[in-house]
């Protein structure tokens, strides 16, 4: 696919019929006028009610999670429905239903709570959590997509696996989103002649985006948000061991099944395959320096922390420099290897305009949790493996891990425990386990973490036809629950 291609997919994707809809329009318009209109309010009247450090001053009931639970089905019905599908297919259509579902779920704080109390949930979801996360994310693929690794292989099962187990040990060196960018392109580029693809990209996504980021707290939220609360930096390292068993195993997995659906393809296309070729060549080797700048940033800049014992960064220097350096690779990177790339912010902008929503709407299940969750009756490695994992599919596995986090830390100690910076203790085993549910189970759905929504969006401007959010789910039962039980067997 050309470069103007992809522009006229994305194009295409972000428009719709005049008129077409228009109740749908009208209702997320409605909805994000709302939204903007409460705020207002709360700005000038609700201050005086504000709280005082807490999210929330009472344990929500269960039904006040129904603009969560509705905005992961609109996630998973509106892309099926013919009627709706190319309307979701706009980011600004998905911007102002991720706005509206939010603006109910802080509509709800504030009849809860009080209107101030609005502005903790607001400062809490967007200030702390939404804006770093989607600042990473988007230095990391805008300086990734800076980097051409160019070439045409021919696309054997062992060339495609050999590419996923790189992307694999990569992920924990630049994160998952860095390695995602950086191989997905070419990954596709090399299977462009064979007709049956999906399956290489649900591989890609279960071990490039998500699995293959175990080792170190830069390879994925949520085990660089336990680096901030104390553990140590290389501590993620002990995790080797079932990150490799799973890793070794998925990669086996699917050199199999890309040896059948190699078998299926055409004869032509193979032949196409074999003759069309080119070797690797690398472009933008300057933006390797700015990816290991975005490393140096999230693991010395943290406010809560002295730089070194020399002084305090201010609050969102670190996001401020990543951003510097997204402007450094944007001006110093030469335009053709981004053309190169067909890249574009349609992936990114997505994730941003479902992520407001998703932050915000989860600080209902997330306060219950944080209430009742020394209630739930955990207490074996494994209950925290799959509670943990569970919920990261659906919650983001970055705040997930944080509260079953907080959990262990409460509960009676038994066997090994870990000291963590500030004199607390927690149980190694509750440790390894939260943090493998949170890491591993992130690949159960396309928004578990946040580079499987930008890889699903990359495949499907390269014109592959990506599963649903069920049908992608089913994939993911069916491969990765058989292995999470042996991992859960033999490493909790």
């Amino acid at each position: 696919m050309s470069s103007q291609m992809s522009m006229n997919v994305v194009t295409h994707s972000d428009s719709h019929e005049p008129g077409k809809l228009s109740g749908l329009n009208w209702l997320a318009i409605v909805g994000a006028a709302a939204a903007l209109a409460f705020l207002i309010y709360g700005a000038y009247f609700g201050h005086h009610d504000a709280g005082h450090g807490d999210t929330h001053h009472h344990t929500p009931p269960v039904w006040a999670c129904i603009p969560f639970v509705a905005l992961l089905l609109c996630i998973a019905v509106l892309p099926l429905m013919s009627a709706t599908e190319h309307w979701w297919e706009s980011n600004q259509n998905r911007l102002m239903i991720s706005l509206s579902l939010a603006a109910v779920t802080l509509g709800y704080f504030a009849m809860a709570d009080g209107v101030g109390t609005v502005f903790t949930v607001l400062e809490h979801a967007v200030l702390a959590e939404y804006i770093p996360f989607i600042v990473l994310l988007f230095a990391l693929y805008v300086i990734s997509g800076g980097i051409s690794l160019r070439g045409d292989l021919a696309a054997h099962p062992g060339t495609n696996t050999g590419f996923i187990a790189v992307g694999a040990l990569l992920a924990s060196f630049i994160g998952t989103t860095g390695a995602s960018m950086l191989l997905i392109r070419p990954l596709l580029q090399t299977n462009s002649e064979r007709k049956h693809v999906t399956h290489t990209v649900i591989f890609f996504i279960f071990l490039v985006s998500n699995i293959g980021g175990a080792l170190l707290p830069i390879g994925d939220p949520p085990l660089f948000l336990g680096y901030l609360r104390g553990v140590p930096f290389l501590w993620t390292l002990g995790l080797f061991a079932p990150w490799l068993v799973t890793s070794v195993v998925l990669l086996g997995v699917y050199f199999a099944f890309d040896t059948v659906m190699y078998g299926r393809e055409e004869k032509k296309d193979i032949t196409r395959d074999e003759t069309q070729l080119a070797p690797l060549s690398l472009k933008g080797k300057v933006n390797f320096v700015y990816l290991l700048g975005i490393v140096l940033c999230v693991g010395t800049l943290d406010p809560s922390k002295s730089f070194f014992g020399l002084f305090t960064p201010f609050p969102f220097m670190r996001e401020l420099l990543m951003l510097l350096l997204v402007g450094l690779s944007l001006k110093s990177t030469p335009k053709g290897i981004r053309a190169a790339n067909q890249f574009n912010y349609h992936a990114i902008l997505e994730v941003a305009a479902l992520f407001i929503g998703i932050f915000i709407c989860m600080q209902v299940p997330i306060a219950i949790l944080n209430e009742r969750g020394a209630d739930l009756g955990l207490s074996a490695p494994w209950h925290f493996f799959w509670a943990t994992g569970s919920l990261s599919s659906f919650l983001d596995n970055a705040p997930t891990y944080v509260v079953f986090f907080e959990t262990a830390k409460v509960l009676p100690e038994g066997g090994e425990t870990l000291s963590l910076l500030g004199g607390a203790t927690i149980s190694v085993a509750l440790l390894k386990a939260i943090s493998l549910g949170a890491v591993f189970m992130g690949a159960m759905t396309y928004i578990g973490n946040g580079p499987n929504f930008m890889v699903k969006s990359i495949a499907e401007q390269s014109g592959i036809k990506m599963p649903s959010f069920f049908g992608y789910m089913l994939w993911s039962i069916c491969i990765l629950c058989p292995i999470f039980v042996l991992v859960s067997i033999v490493f909790t």
